[in-house]
């Protein structure tokens, strides 16, 4: 069989495997199947002019040299409050013996130039520690240039969401607990807080489900944000009405997608090892929806830094993604946004995310009278990945309008 039939056979077999799992969801699964055999189509031309072992090869390649998601911190552990433990990491400013990996392509930003803008404000004042929240089905390397480029910098705090990257497995699993949802999510961010940074200013961090932690923060502990937060940058991301996305898909498919999802997904969380077995051997098909989702032009990113969020959302077990999954529904969190709107603030989104679309960020600005909106022109879902320059820049800046906002609010009470 050519490998342009292999393809097909794949997405074939891709699509059985839904269709066995999902075979009361039906709809919901042609609407999956739509999406999947857009990118099988892509993965087809592919394979007509790359052969396999060349795709294995090169996989292998990147995976081996790929710097991408290889810096470390100094790591602690928060516990959750149903016992949760969350991990984080700490980058302490100054740490001039931290290693900074570069590469011929490294689009961190200059580090130097970094440290001498953000240098100023933290020898006048104390400068606020960063705290990055990553995305559903990410985890803190996703930060991996913006972190590249703070490093020494400014004090920042990496960590993983429960049950993503090295945090632990939610206690809600198996054992009748709390299920997962936004708010809990908040109180995760805050017992991390509390251990990684239980004082000075704080500039929060938050990409896609991660900017909704930001808020549930915010809903939930008001005082602590006013007290505390001196910025805010809330990147790809919602403050409600995730059940109106299309995900690019066809008009009569977004209803029973948003209707039948949910089960289906818990119907394959339920018969996980079967559906790992056959991500695994349909990588290939994966790979083309992981990149149509993840940049708004594909064709322009990093090969390796495309491979790096195909492993970063392959890592993201599927009994996982179907416990989180059902959070979005319900999640709205536009009247907590008031909590931000006298802090320095960043709201930015890739104009062609089909995740989390640039309008919900334009919601959100509105919310936000004083904050500064930016839509990156051709960028997707995982800006901070696809247009890693300019969110550093725009972060770097945001950074240096809280410390600056800080010294005033300490001024004006002397």
């Amino acid at each position: 069989m050519t490998d342009a039939g292999d393809a097909a056979e794949a997405a074939a077999g891709a699509a059985g495997s839904w269709a066995k799992a999902g075979r009361h969801a039906g709809l919901a699964g042609a609407a999956i199947g739509i999406v999947a055999a857009g990118a099988a189509a892509g993965v087809a031309m592919e394979r007509m002019t790359v052969g396999r072992g060349m795709r294995r090869r090169a996989r292998t390649a990147l995976d081996a040299v790929g710097p991408y998601g290889t810096l470390r911190g100094t790591p602690g552990t928060a516990v959750a409050a149903d016992g949760t433990p969350l991990y984080y990491e700490i980058d302490e400013a100054d740490a001039a013996a931290a290693p900074r990996v570069r590469t011929a392509k490294d689009a961190s930003g200059d580090a130097a130039e970094v440290r001498r803008r953000l240098a100023g404000p933290r020898r006048r004042s104390p400068a606020p520690t960063v705290v990055f929240c990553h995305g559903y089905c990410l985890n803190q390397d996703s930060w991996h240039f913006q972190r590249a480029a703070l490093r020494g910098a400014v004090r920042t705090v990496h960590w993983d969401q429960r049950s993503h990257g090295r945090s632990g497995r939610s206690r809600a699993v198996g054992d009748g607990g709390e299920p997962v949802t936004i708010d809990l999510l908040g109180r995760d961010l805050k017992a991390v807080l509390d251990a990684a940074a239980p004082e000075g200013p704080l500039v929060l961090v938050g990409h896609s489900m991660g900017g909704m932690t930001v808020m549930a923060l915010a809903d939930q502990y008001p005082e602590f944000v006013a007290e505390r937060v001196a910025g805010v940058a809330l990147i790809g991301t919602s403050a409600g009405r995730l059940s109106e996305v299309a995900f690019g898909l066809p008009s009569f498919g977004v209803k029973a997608f948003h209707r039948l999802a949910p089960g289906l997904l818990k119907v394959l969380g339920a018969q996980s090892d079967v559906v790992e077995r056959g991500r695994r051997a349909t990588a290939d098909l994966f790979a083309g929806i992981i990149k149509r989702y993840s940049f708004g032009t594909p064709q322009d990113v990093d090969p390796g830094v495309a491979r790096f969020a195909e492993r970063l959302i392959e890592a993201t077990p599927i009994d996982v993604v179907a416990e989180f999954y059902p959070a979005f529904a319900t999640h709205d969190k536009a009247a907590a946004l008031v909590a931000y709107d006298t802090v320095a603030s960043l709201v930015l989104a890739g104009e062609r995310d089909l995740i989390t679309p640039a309008d919900h960020s334009e919601a959100i600005a509105e919310l936000l009278p004083a904050t500064r909106l930016l839509k990156v022109d051709g960028a997707g879902h995982l800006v901070m990945l696809e247009r890693p320059e300019l969110v550093t820049e725009e972060l770097v800046t945001l950074i240096e309008r809280a410390a600056s906002a800080g010294r005033r609010g300490r001024s004006a009470r002397a």
